[in-house]
């Protein structure tokens, strides 16, 4: 599911911040090295800016022993910065919660723990349906999402409840940019990029 299609745009490439910026509009300084950022100072956002897209994250948990639960590498991956996907060190949690990590933050748990141990690279893959809105505003479906982590499904289709705790708005209608969460722990991302999906397909049979 991890391979990168053709028509991807790139948001982190190893080298650079230039794409991302902190949440106030001043300059991502999250540390660079070795092809990946590692969280140090405050959320960061995205220019890009999208409504359904398939989003690709590759990410790293610190070794935290001592620590339990959501001070265990905490972090987010946060679609059109509303919608939270649970970072967190939760390997070897036989039935994971709303709060662990790949839950949909305090909606929905995962369906599974794939979770790997510490230190190694895992990956998410967020097909993401934005929530549809009248030219009033009025909410006509809320955002759905399949969530696969290390490439296993452990969210099916999922109509979120609307923004999870932490958004950036509540403005559902407009494309939103994705936003990655300073917790405080020493989270490292890498290899992340987004492929824009059209809103629905043709309604017309050519048969070629």
């Amino acid at each position: 599911m991890s391979h990168r299609p053709a028509n991807a745009i790139t948001l982190f490439d190893g080298t650079s911040l230039d794409g991302w910026r902190q949440v106030d509009g001043q300059a991502a300084i999250w540390e660079i090295a070795d092809g990946c950022m590692t969280v140090t100072s405050g959320n960061i956002v995205s220019a890009e800016q999208f409504t359904d897209a398939w989003v690709h994250v590759e990410w790293r948990e610190p070794d935290m022993p001592d620590k339990t639960g959501q001070a265990k590498g905490n972090s987010g991956v946060f679609l059109q910065g509303r919608y939270e996907i649970q970072v967190l060190d939760s390997y070897g949690w036989e039935v994971p919660g709303l709060g662990d990590c790949g839950a949909i933050y305090n909606q929905f748990a995962p369906l599974v723990n794939v979770c790997k141990p510490a230190r190694e690279w895992q990956t998410y893959d967020l097909i993401f349906r934005a929530a549809r809105v009248d030219d009033s505003g009025q909410v006509l479906s809320q955002a759905r999402v399949t969530v696969l982590q290390n490439d296993q499904v452990i969210h099916n289709n999922v109509e979120l409840l609307g923004p999870t705790g932490g958004a950036l708005d509540e403005d559902l209608g407009q494309p939103g940019p994705l936003l990655l969460q300073d917790h405080g722990d020493l989270v490292s991302y890498r290899n992340i990029w987004l492929v824009h999906l059209p809103q629905q397909g043709s309604d017309t049979y050519d048969p070629h």
